[in-house]
């Protein structure tokens, strides 16, 4: 059994070094740098720096590099297509689909969103990956972004520009419960779904749904879902769609890779998308 992270708090406090060993190797891993030249970087002592990531990440920073190499993302993308119609085949669609997160989702309709009065809650919160923004509606999770450089007011904006006629009030209290089953392993659970809101196009729904179908430790293509959807030239439409994804980490859009495995962009930075699918391959290796 691997080790797995501590409470949110303290995988959040671990991250900001981690990061800068993901950015340094991600860049460097070519030269396959040594842990010593890595903790050298990080300004840790090698044996400090290796119980750190590990404690983060479940895997040690060489088994950390090898998930995130374009070798080990061609393996995940293996029967990208025919894992998309799988879920669906059996019958794993619809508003009470779970994936290995346990969500329960559902659609605010157009009505809903386009009235005045909606009210959703914001709060600030620790996660493994920096901290984060939730952002809550009455029925369940609607948001969830990232803090870069400790930029709050840039993070909120960010959300604020996704639903321009809801009123956003701070509300941590209410944000808490469901930051924790978001970001702690422990408590995802069947027998208590995280609920969550999708508050977008019926196209956007669509594929932030198929998302959903994404099982941890494999991943996607923009193209296999846009076939998926029975529009196989929409491939940009949908890459499109998964940018515009509110619900970061939960609605796993980091799940989807170039055809070649790349990486390729993602709204909350690259060496997060880096983070959050190297982090999953430590929880895919623990179960």
């Amino acid at each position: 059994m691997l080790d797995t992270p501590n409470a949110p708090v303290n995988a959040g406090a671990d991250y900001p070094t981690v990061r800068k060993a993901i950015e340094f190797i991600s860049t460097r891993w070519r030269d396959q740098p040594s842990v010593e030249t890595i903790a050298d970087h990080v300004g840790l002592s090698p044996s400090h720096f290796q119980h750190v990531f590990k404690r983060w990440a479940g895997l040690t920073p060489k088994a950390f590099l090898q998930a995130i190499t374009i070798e080990r993302a061609r393996e995940l993308l293996r029967d990208s297509a025919s894992v998309l119609e799988a879920a669906y085949d059996v019958g794993l669609s619809g508003p009470s689909r779970l994936h290995d997160l346990f969500v329960a989702h559902e659609a605010l309709t157009p009505g809903d969103y386009r009235r005045d009065g909606l009210r959703l809650a914001y709060g600030f919160h620790p996660s493994p990956f920096g901290e984060a923004i939730v952002v809550a509606a009455p029925r369940g999770l609607a948001g969830l972004g990232f803090v870069d450089e400790g930029n709050r007011a840039a993070a909120l904006a960010d959300m604020r520009r996704r639903w321009p006629r809801a009123a956003l009030v701070e509300d941590a209290a209410a944000t808490a419960p469901l930051a924790a089953r978001a970001f702690d392993p422990k408590l995802w659970r069947p027998d208590a779904p995280l609920r969550i809101v999708m508050i977008g196009t019926d196209f956007e729904v669509r594929v932030w749904e198929t998302l959903l179908a994404v099982p941890l430790g494999r991943a996607t293509t923009y193209s296999d879902i846009a076939r998926h959807l029975g529009k196989p030239k929409a491939a940009r439409a949908v890459g499109a769609a998964v940018g515009r994804n509110p619900i970061s980490f939960v609605v796993p859009c980091h799940r989807v890779l170039g055809r070649s495995g790349a990486l390729t962009g993602y709204h909350w930075g690259l060496a997060r998308k880096q983070a959050i699918i190297g982090w999953e391959a430590g929880r895919a290796q623990a179960m």
